[in-house]
């Protein structure tokens, strides 16, 4: 680009101080400006992650005429309204994940996005991850097989503190929306996001919230996904995707730095990679391409994409019964 993207930062937390971070490393994009509910926290945090302006409401960083694209990293219950401000101001927007809580506040962003020719996307880092793009590589490549299952864990002990987010009901806590997210969207990268039969269980905590579960996902042909998520338990955090002719392990895959091919119980290849970065320069630099060649959506992860897989968790939460106060 001739010019680097200019990013407005929605939000002052520790996802929104690691992005913009990463920011540092994006060749075509730079922190620009941060907006928050108090404008202290924005000049706080406008002076840690050099940003050169900051404002002390959302809307005000929706309507600075410079910004190019905006990053929203508030918690997943305020995304809607907050995807929405900026869309009305005629920006392009990456919302983290999850994008929204349900599939009715998703639809309804990618409607007014799509009515208006806006940029759109879901903050699923992962998947542009170059260990990660290595593995679809390797998958179109069909070095093993056919795959027949997934499997993919992750899970934290997050502090006992039910007022926190993570285990707040109002706000939208719970494992599967957090950390969940992570294999369902894993699986669903290899499989499709309409599985024919879901099999799961859940512990649902004193709080109200899922603070684990463990769910088997089935598709056509006998293809299988185990999937696995917690937020007062640590899980191994890795994922393996098996074919007929091998498999592939990725340790620590929902941030992978490297990723190991295995034909016939042999490894065979290695890939590691070695960047400074967290990782979340990848996602900003397909937003900047992406914009330059006038792209409203990523064909890594579509609207269409992000929209079934918020289906599915909308389907696995009917199964547990369960549903948020402002829901």
């Amino acid at each position: 680009m001739t010019n680097k993207l200019k990013w407005g930062i929605l939000a002052t937390g520790g996802i929104a101080a690691t992005f913009a971070k990463d920011l540092a490393y994006v060749d075509n994009g730079e922190c620009y400006a941060v907006g928050s509910r108090n404008l202290e926290h924005a000049k706080k945090f406008a002076d840690e992650h050099g940003a050169s302006i900051a404002y002390g409401s959302y809307q005000e960083l929706a309507e600075d005429p410079d910004v190019d694209v905006i990053y929203v990293a508030t918690p997943h219950p305020y995304h809607k309204e907050n995807v929405l401000t900026c869309l009305r101001a005629g920006k392009a927007v990456l919302c983290e994940k999850p994008f929204t809580v349900n599939t009715a506040e998703l639809e309804e962003l990618i409607i007014f996005a799509r009515e208006k020719q806006l940029f759109l996307m879901e903050a699923m880092w992962t998947r542009f991850l170059p260990a990660i793009q290595k593995v679809r590589e390797w998958l179109d490549d069909d070095k093993i097989g056919e795959v027949q299952l997934v499997k993919a864990d992750f899970g934290f002990r997050a502090p006992w503190d039910p007022e926190w987010r993570l285990l707040n009901p109002k706000l939208g806590g719970g494992a599967l929306l957090d950390a969940g997210i992570y294999p369902v969207s894993f699986a669903s990268m290899v499989f499709g996001a309409n599985p024919e039969k879901i099999m799961s269980t859940v512990e649902i905590g004193e709080t109200g919230v899922d603070e684990r579960f463990s769910m088997l996902l089935k598709y056509q042909n006998g293809k299988t996904a185990s999937l696995n998520g917690a937020i007062r338990l640590s899980l191994t955090n890795e994922a393996t995707i098996h074919g007929t002719k091998g498999y592939i392990r990725i340790p620590s895959f929902l941030n992978a730095h490297e990723a190991h091919l295995h034909v016939d119980k042999e490894e065979v290849e290695s890939f590691v990679d070695d960047r400074t970065s967290s990782g979340y320069k990848f996602e900003a630099e397909e937003v900047g391409r992406l914009l330059e060649n006038g792209r409203l959506e990523s064909d890594v992860i579509s609207l269409d994409q992000s929209h079934e897989i918020m289906k599915l968790m909308d389907r696995i939460r009917d199964q547990w019964e369960l549903r948020y106060p402002f829901e």
